[in-house]
């Protein structure tokens, strides 16, 4: 264990500070400072709230996960850093970070992907993932389903959102039905006391002339919004749970029966469900069911490996690390719209390359002598 790479991942995509520390597929500290109560009497995430928040819990939460480890910055192999997709804002916070631990350290730096990290972090909880990896990714800001043969350096999109993702539907429907910021879990606790039956809300793009992989919940989210207006505009009581079950159930049909079709046309034996949605438990128990029946192995990690955490970029930069990929160079800059057909941003060329693991010596020299 003690020759796996041990490396530090920094997430900073959106209102979540993480810090995670790995030793190969061992997760040793999982750290995370969370903004969401800053965010939610905006009724939703507000970059600059996000990236000030990222500024101060920086350095705090690098510190208690390397208490947390029990380990020494100095015993790291590498630094990983989500570069994108994500905020802008709230992503230079942490490239701007792990530049800095990254030259004060001497260590190689990994500009990693935030989607092919959410497919990485699953080694952690069920060892190495198989190759090829079909992926369904699901959070508030996409749903995507994806092809990774190799994680560190090809992952092929399948299908994507074409509008609102399913965790922007979540929280929006919550907003509808007055039910607070974020909406996720409330819907997923409501549903579970309401009849998914209930209402019969559409299942968007699954006619058979449509995208067979890609997503669109904008619709749904409209049919609901008018459902409960209509309800209100006639004076009568909105049934709250009933609702939740029935938009819920809606979304994880659509999720799940695309992503079985896809593992089947692709000749892909499991599924890997990651984001925050796979946190939902609905998802999780028709995912399981469909898998059972397609004969298809199904993995999931647990919830809190699900949301936003650096485990998942400490993960992928162990696998960068121990697979021998380039490390990115000081040109390394956050790229809030990454295709996820880029694991990581290595460094230019040779030339770049060289320079980088000579600024890292002259760094640990002056710093560390």
């Amino acid at each position: 264990m003690a020759d796996e790479p041990l490396v530090l991942g920094i997430e900073t995509s959106c209102d979540e500070t993480g810090v995670g520390i790995v030793r190969g597929t061992t997760l040793l500290a999982d750290a995370v400072a969370s903004s969401v109560d800053e965010h939610a009497r905006f009724g939703g995430v507000v970059p600059e709230v996000a990236s000030r928040a990222h500024l101060e819990a920086m350095v705090p939460t690098i510190e208690r996960a390397l208490k947390e480890a029990g380990i020494s910055a100095r015993d790291l192999d590498g630094i990983a850093v989500t570069a994108g997709p994500g905020l802008a804002g709230a992503l230079l916070v942490g490239v701007s970070a792990a530049k800095s631990y990254a030259y004060a350290l001497g260590k190689p730096l990994y500009g990693v992907n935030h989607l092919a990290s959410h497919i990485c972090v699953d080694q952690l909880e069920h060892g190495r993932l198989p190759e090829p990896t079909m992926a369904l990714l699901v959070s508030g800001g996409h749903s995507s389903l994806l092809l990774a043969p190799d994680i560190t350096a090809d992952v092929r999109p399948m299908g994507s959102t074409i509008d609102d993702a399913a965790g922007e539907a979540f929280d929006k429907i919550a907003r509808v039905l007055q039910l607070g910021f974020p909406g996720g879990p409330v819907i997923d606790r409501l549903a579970r006391e309401g009849y998914p039956s209930a209402i019969a809300f559409p299942r968007g793009l699954t006619g058979p002339r449509d995208a067979p992989y890609d997503f669109s919940f904008s619709g749904l989210k409209t049919s609901v919004a008018r459902w409960i207006e209509a309800k209100r505009n006639a004076g009568e009581e909105v049934p709250v749970r009933d609702v939740a079950a029935s938009f819920q159930e809606a979304v994880v049909d659509v999720l799940t029966r695309k992503a079985v079709r896809a593992c089947k046309d692709e000749g892909v034996d499991h599924l890997m469900i990651g984001g925050g949605v796979a946190a939902n438990s609905r998802l999780r128990a028709l995912a399981q069911e469909r898998c059972e029946r397609a004969g298809i192995r199904l993995r999931v990690p647990r919830p809190g490996l699900c949301t936003d955490n650096g485990a998942m970029v400490a993960a992928l930069g162990a696998e960068m690390v121990a697979r021998n990929r380039p490390a990115s160079d000081w040109e390394l800059s956050a790229d809030s719209s990454l295709p996820v057909t880029e694991p990581h941003v290595p460094g230019q060329d040779h030339d770049h390359r060289h320079d980088h693991d000579h600024v890292h010596e002259v760094a640990k020299d002056n710093l560390y002598s």
